[in-house]
């Protein structure tokens, strides 16, 4: 292995986290009775229990971590309807009232933010400005003119232009008026807040481990403890329990993000988005004084747990080079990631969590814009579960399934699970030897029989778990930049020392002595023959609690 020292390796993380936490909430520590039965802190969560508690509904939200924190938490925070792309391709494949409706429930989450924040004073830097798809090659004119003509179409004010307030040029570009950007972790806080002000309960590193649906549902969490609830509501980010096999039909991905201030009359005044290049997407945020601005720059889209050594450093400062090439100067000063779950038909997942279920419902797949996305979830599941379909519901129904038009795509997905599943089995695709294994790295290897993935960090001592995903299986591969272990099949990730950062899976990975891998460390290495050569094998299952992006 070649070492490699990471550039951002002291850049602070996610702006948003940077504000305070708010107040902690306890862990359940007994059984409660509830109506409705949220599981999930992010926005789609939130809003959901936030929408069914105003309309007088007792609410429990059960989070893994701390609310606001996951997904939520490393957004870059556009608020919009202009979804790049999406509207061409959606009147093409699903018709044109298809885009209409999902134009208008995604406008009309934009509008409810503002009219909530309005409503309950919350201060979330909230802005209201356009919003651009563009292209920088004349040779994709004619694709972004007809986006602008199906989004006209669909209902927003859409409208064709070359010019835009960036400071380099472009061939063409998509612009869309009203649209807006704010700091997601204050308005949600502002929202927590205002729930249990209606009686909502919110219980933190509180972990949904079963779910056994009936009348009642049973909610079950790794304390050992009950929630009893009429209705449960999966908003986990990727979907807790796989009962309709989403799981098939899902792509996590994950992005990255640079953020730096730049003089507040360098703002260009917009959110900005190019699918070129990996994707490239800026908006700006306040900072600090009046004078400055901070320039958020987002992209390098890539599947977790495919990267090889080095190479999200190297993604990291291509789309830092990318930026500076565009904002001369610009020093950047914070960096992170963020993951999301794109559908075989580019539409999300809102509503029963499967064909069977009266009172379960799901809510994922917001391909990169989950913050309309997850305030318009919070929305329509509310709605259905006080009787009522809003005109979309069809729309995003999870038991959809469109054979023609996601065979392709289903075709693909279980090709990339299925070479993983097989071919990281193979001899030859992993370390000899944990001497191989340098500070800072990781490597999957075979100890005492066992395959591992074992970790070095910066003070040489070995950190070994096993390097099997609890979610089905797969083995995991280590991302050196963020230091994680992440599952290519189906985008679970684990710390060093194999606790969960991300779901589906819900189990950590087996930890165990490098030095005398014969049993797990904590326990006696009992279970069936492949269970001890491989650490074990979970059922899907939430990561974070978290649920959206972008």
């Amino acid at each position: 292995m070649t070492s490699w020292t990471p550039q951002w390796a002291s850049a602070p993380g996610s702006l948003w986290m940077e504000y305070a936490p708010g107040p902690g909430r306890p862990p359940l520590d007994g059984s409660v009775d509830t109506e409705v039965a949220v599981v999930g802190g992010g926005i789609a969560g939130l809003c959901t229990a936030w929408e069914l508690a105003r309309a007088g509904h007792s609410v429990v939200l059960l989070e893994a971590g701390r609310i606001a924190s996951g997904v939520t938490g490393h957004t870059t925070a556009k608020l919009s309807a202009l979804h790049g792309m999406a509207y061409a391709e959606i009147r093409s494949v699903h018709g044109a009232r298809a885009a209409h409706l999902y134009a208008r429930s995604q406008q009309l989450a934009v509008e409810h933010v503002a009219e909530v924040a309005d409503e309950l004073g919350i201060d979330c830097d909230l802005e209201r400005l356009p919003g651009y798809t563009y292209t920088e090659d004349p040779a994709r004119t004619k694709q972004v003119r007809e986006e602008a003509d199906a989004a006209r179409e669909a209902g927003l004010p859409a409208s064709y232009v070359t010019e835009t307030p960036l400071p380099f040029p472009v061939a063409g570009a998509v612009r869309v008026e009203d649209q807006a950007q704010f700091h997601p972790r204050k308005y949600l806080l502002g929202l927590a807040a205002d729930l249990e002000r209606l009686g909502g309960r919110i219980y933190e590193r509180t972990r949904v481990t079963g779910l056994k649906e009936g009348t009642p549902c049973r909610v079950t969490t790794d304390g050992g403890h009950t929630v009893v609830a009429r209705d449960v509501v999966v908003a986990t980010h990727y979907p807790v329990f796989d009962r309709a096999l989403l799981f098939t039909r899902l792509e996590p991905k994950r992005e990255l993000v640079v953020a730096g201030p730049v003089p507040a009359d360098r703002d260009p005044g917009g959110v900005f988005l190019t699918p070129e290049g990996g994707t490239r997407s800026v908006r700006t945020a306040p900072y600090g004084d009046e004078a400055h601005r901070m320039l958020i720059v987002t992209g390098e889209k890539f599947t977790p747990g495919t990267a090889e050594e080095g190479e999200v450093g190297e993604r990291f400062a291509r789309l830092a080079s990318w930026a500076r090439e565009r904002f001369d100067g610009v020093e950047f000063t914070h960096r992170w990631a963020t993951q999301d779950n794109w559908t075989t038909d580019r539409l999300p997942y809102v509503g029963r969590l499967h064909a069977g279920a009266h009172h379960a419902y799901v809510a994922t797949g917001f391909a990169g814009w989950g913050m309309s996305g997850g305030v318009m979830a919070g929305e329509l599941l509310a709605a259905r579960i006080r009787g009522r379909d809003p005109a979309w519901t069809s729309l995003y129904d999870p038991v959809r399934l469109r054979p023609l038009h996601e065979a392709p795509a289903l075709l693909r997905l279980q090709a990339q699970v299925t070479r993983h599943y097989v071919g990281d089995r193979m001899p030859g695709a992993h370390a000899d030897s944990t001497d191989d294994i340098g500070p800072g790295q990781g490597a999957v290897v075979r100890v005492g029989g066992r395959r591992l993935a074992v970790h070095r960090d910066d003070a040489g001592t070995l950190h070994a778990v096993s390097a099997r995903c609890t979610h089905l299986g797969c083995v995991v591969h280590f991302n050196d930049e963020e230091r994680a272990w992440e599952c290519p099949c189906h985008g679970s990730r684990f710390d060093t020392d194999g606790q969960v950062v991300e779901g589906p899976a819900v189990r950590p990975l087996e930890r165990f002595d490098v030095e005398g891998a014969e049993a797990p460390a904590g326990g006696d290495g009992s279970g069936t023959p492949s269970e001890r050569d491989e650490g074990g094998q979970g059922e899907g299952a939430p990561g974070r609690g978290e649920e959206d992006t972008a």
